[in-house]
């Protein structure tokens, strides 16, 4: 009650004594009430926010007061300078022009986008074949700028094999065959017999049956003779790749050595050896058959078929500079914007499999 009383008195006296002051000693009054305010706050806030309006303004004032007044401030002398230092660089900067390439159109990197969505498996090269077969030439650093700008990961880089270098210099010459087996919703086996051109990279598929023997394997062999026959002046095969499995008998060879051509077999459990054999057959199940239930051999004759014309006609290959196997190579328009709107998709497989061309104009 009594420090009440002395706070009304005090604060009565003040006003009485206001009133009879003249103007300018009540400003230099305020002014007295200010500074104890400002250091009533500087006890509370150790480090004040100041928003760039207020340490412009700060910082010409600080123009207009003596350097021995600076004290009444809330920052330090040296901040001030450092700010009136930013406000000239700022007077005196050019404006920042971006260099290099120009950003790509927005409906570009919607199709980017919208290839790596619908085909999670797929790379940046692969990505990049696709788009080049539409007219469409990209970089495949800019997809992958791209897709990592957007928080799409890339698909896992697959491994080189060991007879790699050899295979590439003689693939002109070379076809390999080998098996894979397939298991149906029965549980029943069946055995896929297929045949590559390593050059052009074309699959052949030459049977499908539940009880592969040696004279089912020499049939197809004659079968895939007849069909290989190639017209005067092309290249013929050379060598043939195979393993040693029981089911490629003397009689399978000799099929394709009246045709002059040599059998290689590869050495005793050693798959790299046939590396494009068994990146084929990785393939196969990684974007068909391990996404699908067989029912029987028709079936998977029928689902292999569809594949392989995807395979052969449409899906790009790194070895043949992004081009299908049987594919003709596109070369990118200089209107890319104009194809990327007028790309449509085809399922095969329904809907397993994705591919895209350009509608008429």
């Amino acid at each position: 009650m009594a420090l009440s009383f002395l706070f009304l008195m005090a604060r009565w006296l003040v006003g009485m004594l206001l009133g009879r002051l003249r103007s300018e000693h009540a400003k230099d009054v305020e002014i007295a009430v200010l500074r104890h305010q400002l250091r009533v706050l500087r006890r509370q806030v150790k480090r004040p926010e100041f928003h760039p309006a207020d340490r412009a303004l700060l910082a010409v004032l600080s123009s207009a007061l003596p350097r021995r007044r600076w004290s009444i401030f809330v920052v330090t002398p040296d901040t001030i300078m450092r700010w009136h230092r930013r406000l000239v660089t700022r007077k005196w900067t050019q404006p920042y022009s971006r260099c290099g390439r120009p950003p790509l159109d927005d409906q570009l990197v919607a199709l980017i986008l919208r290839l790596a969505q619908e085909n999670p498996r797929w790379g940046y090269q692969r990505i990049q074949g696709d788009l080049k077969k539409l007219g469409i030439g990209v970089s495949a650093t800019t997809i992958r700028a791209v897709l990592l700008g957007n928080g799409l990961r890339p698909a896992p880089r697959r491994a080189s094999v060991t007879w790699r270098a050899f295979l590439r210099a003689q693939a002109a010459g070379i076809i390999v065959a080998d098996f894979f087996t397939v298991e149906t919703v029965c549980l029943k086996t069946l055995y896929v017999l297929f045949f590559i051109e390593l050059h052009t990279r074309q699959v052949r598929l030459a049977g499908v049956t539940d009880h592969p023997n040696g004279a089912w394997v020499v049939q197809r062999a004659r079968e895939l003779s007849i069909e290989m026959e190639r017209p005067q002046g092309t290249t013929a095969p050379r060598f043939l790749l195979r393993d040693r499995d029981a089911k490629f008998t003397r009689a399978f060879d000799d099929v394709f050595a009246a045709d002059g051509v040599q059998i290689i077999k590869t050495p005793i459990q050693a798959p790299n050896a046939n590396a494009f054999a068994e990146r084929w057959v990785r393939t196969v199940r990684q974007q068909c058959l391990d996404w699908m239930l067989i029912w029987g051999r028709c079936h998977l004759e029928r689902v292999l078929d569809e594949y392989l014309r995807h395979y052969n006609d449409e899906r790009p290959h790194r070895s043949l500079a992004l081009r299908p196997p049987r594919g003709i190579e596109v070369r990118a328009g200089p209107d890319a914007v104009t194809v990327a709107a007028g790309v449509r998709r085809r399922d095969r497989l329904g809907g397993l499999v994705h591919e895209y061309y350009q509608v008429a104009a």
